[in-house]
């Protein structure tokens, strides 16, 4: 099927495919509206996504909030590469992460990672591209499809928050595992990353709830 082209009607595929998300797509209503980002908000996303790698959503931005301040207020290639692996671990960063963010401005400022081109790319072209650089992991890649290049189809099955949101939105026990929730998005081609939106809105309801 076409991917549908308004929210409520990726809303209404998904309600159709898959009658679990009935309740959270009712409480949440429809996705929201995906746009590219401009190419000069690429760096700064992408720096963002690093520091939200295996953190809370709360302590990421209080981390970030510092890396802000070291880089002036606004995180740009120069920035982060003035300010030096050494200085952004002071914000709490760790070693890795910060290595990554400077050897992500390095790559981007040499042309080995093509922002520019990123909008032209598939997705496994730009996750090639990305991961290319040492500390960048799927997960990261995956976020800047999704929120900064507002690509319609990215499945974080390792993602921990739509694991989540898939057992609570389907009653499971247990944690669905990566693998079987990979399989089970196939019925969504086309939409999944608004399937993964609805379950990370599940763990939102489920935690307001208690």
């Amino acid at each position: 099927m076409p991917t549908p082209i308004s929210p409520a009607d990726i809303a209404a595929h998904i309600r159709r495919r898959d009658r679990a998300f009935k309740s959270v797509i009712a409480a949440a209503g429809p996705p929201p509206t995906r746009r590219s980002a401009p190419v000069a908000d690429r760096y700064a996303t992408l720096a963002r996504s690093i520091t939200s790698q295996l953190l809370a959503t709360k302590a990421a931005d209080t981390i970030h909030g510092r890396v802000n301040q070291l880089c002036g207020g606004t995180v740009t290639i120069d920035a982060i590469i003035d300010a030096g692996a050494a200085q952004l671990r002071t914000a709490g960063l760790s070693l890795t992460k910060a290595q990554a963010m400077v050897d992500l401005a390095q790559n981007v400022r040499e042309g080995r990672v093509r922002l520019a081109r990123h909008g032209r790319m598939s997705d496994a072209e730009v996750v090639r591209d990305v991961t290319a650089v040492r500390g960048i992991g799927p997960w990261t890649a995956q976020m800047y499809l999704m929120g900064t290049l507002a690509r319609p189809d990215v499945w974080p099955a390792g993602d921990y928050g739509v694991r989540h949101g898939w057992s609570i939105t389907h009653g499971l026990d247990e944690l669905i595992s990566e693998r079987e929730l990979r399989e089970a998005g196939d019925v969504f081609a086309g939409v999944r990353s608004s399937v993964a939106w609805y379950c990370w809105q599940a763990v939102h309801f489920g935690r307001s709830a208690n």
